[in-house]
């Protein structure tokens, strides 16, 4: 590992690497911890070269910059390396000069979330820990589930009860020790962390554990990789915890450091308006408030984010902007996305989507810029909202002339 210590985000103190430590000694659990490298050692062997000669198509082609040892890669589910499409009609639609689409739902367990979950597995492995713990809305739940269950860890989940059943239907298959929660996140999370402090599992959860955020800005290595290292003017990121855009920025601003990119692409942050935290903060210089959890994309209906820095810091150091959507446009934006890109993504996997136009009805984005949207998760994580999102299907007798008289079809 090339990992020299950490820093503190919200007092600036510096620690020397211990693996055991996740938040700063002095602010507690408001004290996240950035983790920082040894960004000479990495240029020795991290370069376009040694990449372009690396035939390992998962996270682990990066590990030169994961504060993991990452033994045994191979044995784990195989992570990341997802497709980034290039839009054939959205981004004509939109006046874009570029629309790029990274489709993480194709990840083994359908979400981003398995870029962290599969770090946080390893660290745990490496530690010596037979239990790993963590509270979720759904997605990050499931990933740890299965990864976890890969590498033979038990998984002990706190999900709120209003998690979709296909969600909790995966935690169950993985064989996750599953704690429904009569409570919202914010209950669930405070269960969890009181539960593995008693316990003493590992820590998965993204708002304490600052491996995590690392494990997610794999996407962004891989955008920048996959777009020759001149990445988009714009990459746009739905926001629940704050965990996942905070990671994008990191990722970016590592390739920045080593002299991969010229530029860090500006981060757009998108919320749901009936879940808007971090767009309010960031209305309100920076102060975060509370707020209610009312929207159907789940898997960012978080009413009190834990990565309030990291995330605020990724869009204000990218010149970024905040948007928030309706539900209505992320439904749009699902039935948009399937119908003319070929990509089912759940409400929060789409809201994205849903920000960049809205940023462009704003001024925010402008006509002849490029962007990469990220896909953060399969539709099939949540039918119920994909069937709400699409409707029901025509319901016709099995007669050919009652088909053709209903006019369903046509030439």
């Amino acid at each position: 590992m090339h990992v020299t210590g950490y820093r503190c985000t919200h007092c600036k103190r510096e620690y020397a690497y211990s693996e055991d430590m996740l938040t700063c000694e002095h602010c507690g659990d408001l004290g996240i911890l950035d983790i920082l490298f040894d960004y000479t050692a990495i240029k020795k062997e991290f370069t376009r070269e040694t990449l372009a000669s690396d035939r390992t198509n998962s996270i682990w082609r990066y590990r030169a910059l994961l504060p993991v040892e990452g033994h045994n890669w191979e044995q784990f589910l195989r992570v990341g390396w997802t497709p980034l499409y290039r839009s054939h009609a959205l981004e004509r639609s939109l006046g874009l000069k570029a629309l790029y689409i990274k489709d993480d739902g194709l990840n083994p367990t359908a979400s981003l979330k398995d870029r962290a979950s599969v770090v946080a597995v390893s660290r745990a492995r490496e530690l010596g820990y037979k239990t790993i713990a963590c509270s979720s809305t759904g997605n990050a739940a499931s990933s740890l589930a299965g990864n976890a269950s890969r590498m033979g860890l038990k998984s002990v989940i706190f999900v709120p009860e209003r998690a979709p059943k296909g969600k909790v239907a995966q935690l169950l298959i993985f064989g996750a020790n599953v704690i429904s929660v009569q409570g919202n996140y914010r209950q669930t999370f405070e269960l969890s962390a009181a539960a593995i402090e008693k316990w003493g599992f590992y820590n998965r959860n993204a708002g304490i554990n600052p491996i995590m955020a690392e494990g997610k800005k794999t996407a962004a290595l891989e955008i920048a990789e996959q777009l020759c290292f001149n990445p988009t003017d714009w990459v746009a990121v739905s926001v629940g915890d704050g965990c996942t855009i905070g990671g994008i920025y990191n990722g970016f601003n590592d390739l920045y450091k080593l002299g991969l990119l010229e530029r860090i692409p500006k981060l757009l942050g998108v919320q749901s308006s009936g879940c808007a935290p971090f767009v309010k903060a960031a209305n309100n210089n920076g102060k975060l408030e509370p707020a209610e959890e009312n929207t159907l994309a789940d898997s960012i209906a978080v009413g009190v984010p834990r990565n309030v820095e990291k995330a605020l810091r990724a869009v204000r150091e990218s010149f970024g902007a905040w948007v928030e959507v309706s539900d209505e446009a992320i439904l749009s934006a699902m039935r948009t996305l399937g119908s003319t890109e070929g990509i089912f993504g759940e409400p929060a996997g789409v809201a994205a989507t849903a920000g960049v136009v809205e940023a462009l009805s704003k001024g925010l984005i402008k006509q002849n810029e490029s962007v990469t949207v990220l896909c953060t998760g399969s539709g099939l994580k949540d039918v119920s909202n994909a069937m709400l999102a699409a409707g029901e299907p025509f319901s016709c007798p099995p007669d050919l002339h009652a088909l053709e008289k209903s006019g369903r079809i046509g030439k």
